[in-house]
């Protein structure tokens, strides 16, 4: 059995200055996978989009621009803690959204009381060596 964390927050889709639009998003976390976190858009209209990145990197993008390539993370205000930008894009295409830092800090929290940032390989093996005895274990 693999131990997750989910949390459904708000974000705001930025498609312009003037346009926005407010989505549910679905976050995930999992023991068995404790590098990543997993955000899932189900925009009006459009199948349900997944994206994984590393947890550390949500982490840092609470307080600084962080990320390189696809997924970049910032905070909306480089002087207090409020809102967080996640940029997404794949080829041309890009897709913004703005939420409120205390929902991703609530989320990351409870994913590190589940798997302490740093100790992600300690628990790898755990659950490695606990699969082995299992598996080894006679029928009876």
């Amino acid at each position: 059995m693999t131990d997750t964390v989910q949390a459904e927050v708000i974000m705001s889709f930025v498609v312009s200055e003037e346009l926005a639009f407010r989505i549910p998003v679905q976050l995930d976390f999992a023991s068995a996978d404790p590098y990543a976190v997993r955000l899932t858009f189900d925009l009006p209209g459009d199948a349900p989009v997944t994206w994984a990145f590393g947890r550390e990197l949500l982490l840092d993008g609470l307080s600084q621009p962080s990320g390189e390539g696809d997924v970049r993370i910032e905070p909306a205000s480089p002087t207090h803690l409020s809102d967080v930008f996640i940029s997404l894009q794949v080829g041309a295409e890009r897709a913004l959204f703005r939420v409120s830092a205390a929902p991703l800090v609530a989320f990351l929290d409870r994913t590190d009381r589940l798997v302490p940032l740093g100790k992600e390989e300690v628990c790898d093996t755990l659950e490695a060596v606990l699969d082995q005895i299992l598996t080894e274990a006679p029928a009876g």
